[in-house]
């Protein structure tokens, strides 16, 4: 054995020695990442839940309403069963050019990237550099040095997720990503019904506007008549006058319905995300309020609370919250990383590629918080409690969606019921009107009678037309609350072909 002098280091013959040093690292590095890293991960692992639905609606299921389940295809493109082309039109053009829900696919967009943040955690990371220094120290200085030192090489480190913490991240970037999808579908559903919504007002408004001038003109019959009457000294000025105020008062109806129908097409075209006015033209043809369908099957409460996406986001939002418990937990124990250095090192150009210029290191690193005055247990704890708001807030929404559908369920129905009361009062009405005419004109009562049956007419025409209305309105509600419209836009983005011919078999 060769022996080194005294005050100098010995000097290796082969390698043997920095290959022992490789393989115990090696040896260690294995060992960490396939036995430690397989440890389960820290924090409360989530219980998917489920929504606590009763076997049947409370609401009396009647008026067209029926029990049976839910036809989800027709669900998915509930607007196409009013069979009203420029509904749909307007549908699908809202689907391409609505601000909001770019903004959802925007955050769907980055939710899925946050998502890739995460997971990079994962795997290690290298980062490549390369320097040249010149320096140049004081001549007063303790060590004197002057030169160029040249360098390249390349950086990697890598966290051991020995207790999830980043498993755990990941776990609740998943989460709060199908959350966001939920959200996308939610915004869907709204905005679905609010395009069928403002242009039911839109129809409705115009049939008002057309029974408001149909009786302006049957008015103004009538007050020129009275005027002729007391001009000829056949009647008092008493029945001009009453006339009169009865035409007075439903002109001045006009101008709220006009203010109403415009503000319906400027909310129509800014759902569609074009300026309010463009559609002016193009609704200015009159056409009749969409007719529901004869029947329309809700289903049970669990299949609704399964198809509602505000009830998945809010599940999503739970699952995501109890991942960051763990990711919290996580920071209670020691962090491993392992890093390592290796490149070229010389103080000449001209050596800086030779075998002599390699520069190395490497090693495991721990860093452990053993005093933080007990704040990761507190951050715990906050997490914790966000977690039970998250659950609390779950169970508020599957509740508040119940009571919608119950609430929509009885309006659908009773609506339908108060329709037919008013369709038969304005038939009343009409005759009532006719006899009371006819009576005047032949001297057997006074104008009173006229003016109430007038007032009478146009007030039932007038709820007849919102009644028509609040059916179909009634409807598109209800379909809300059932959860649907994103079925169909969602298997539109992923077979375009398909949904093409569905919906040329539903036209």
């Amino acid at each position: 054995m060769m022996h080194a002098k005294k005050g100098k280091p010995a000097k290796r013959m082969d390698g043997s020695r920095t290959m022992n040093c490789w393989q115990i690292i090696l040896t260690m590095t294995v060992f960490i990442v396939l036995t430690l890293t397989d440890c389960a991960p820290v924090g409360p692992d989530y219980t998917p839940v489920t929504p606590n639905a009763p076997e049947k609606w409370h609401a009396e299921l009647k008026s067209g309403l029926r029990p049976g389940p839910l036809n989800f295809k027709t669900l998915s493109h509930w607007w196409m069963t009013l069979n009203d082309p420029e509904l749909t039109s307007l549908v699908e053009r809202a689907v391409k050019g609505n601000l909001a829900l770019k903004d959802a696919q925007s955050r769907l967009r980055e939710a899925r990237a946050l998502r890739g943040i995460s997971k990079a955690g994962l795997f290690p990371t290298i980062d490549a550099g390369a320097s040249v220094t010149k320096a140049r120290s004081s001549e007063n200085g303790v060590a004197r040095t002057d030169g160029t030192l040249y360098a390249a090489g390349f950086d990697a480190s890598w966290e051991l997720d020995i207790f999830g913490g980043i498993r755990r991240t990941v776990e609740a970037a998943q989460a709060n990503l199908e959350a966001t999808r939920a959200e996308l579908r939610n915004v869907l559903v709204s905005l679905l019904a609010e395009v069928a919504l403002n242009y039911i007002d839109v129809r409705t408004y115009q049939a008002r506007l057309s029974a408001a001038h149909a009786n302006i003109k049957t008015q103004q019959e009538t007050y020129e008549w009275n005027r002729s009457r007391y001009e000829a000294g056949i009647s008092d000025e008493l029945a001009v006058q009453q006339a009169l105020y009865s035409l007075e008062r439903s002109r001045s109806a006009i101008p709220t319905l006009q203010v109403a129908l415009e503000a319906a097409k400027n909310r129509l075209a800014v759902l569609l995300g074009e300026n309010p006015g463009v559609l002016h033209q193009e609704l200015e043809t009159i056409t009749p309020i969409p007719v529901p369908p004869m029947t329309v099957a809700v289903g049970v409460p669990a299949e609704t609370l399964r198809n509602r996406p505000d009830i998945l986001r809010a599940e999503r939002n739970l699952a995501a919250q109890t991942a960051v418990i763990g990711v919290a937990t996580a920071d209670l124990y020691p962090k491993f990383q392992l890093f390592g250095t290796i490149g070229l090192e010389s103080v000449s150009s001209e050596d800086f590629l030779k075998w002599s210029s390699r520069a190395w290191s490497f090693g495991p690193n721990v860093s452990w918080n053993v005093f933080d005055a007990g704040a990761i247990r507190q951050n715990i704890k906050v997490q914790t409690a966000r977690q039970e708001r998250a659950l609390i807030q779950y169970e508020s929404v599957v509740l508040n969606a119940q009571e919608e559908v119950e609430n929509i369920l009885v309006a659908f129905a009773k609506e339908q019921r108060r329709r037919e009361f008013l369709a038969r009062a304005t038939e009343a009405a009409r005759r009532a009107d006719l006899l009371a005419k006819d009576r005047y004109q032949a001297g057997l009562v006074d104008f009173n009678n006229v003016l109430s049956a007038q007032l009478s007419l146009l007030s039932f025409q007038d709820q007849l037309v919102q009644s028509d209305g609040a059916v179909t309105t009634n409807l598109v509600r209800l379909y809300k609350a059932l959860g649907g419209g994103w079925q169909y836009y969602e298997a539109a983005r992923e077979n375009p072909m398909k949904t093409a011919k569905e919906k040329q078999q539903v036209n």
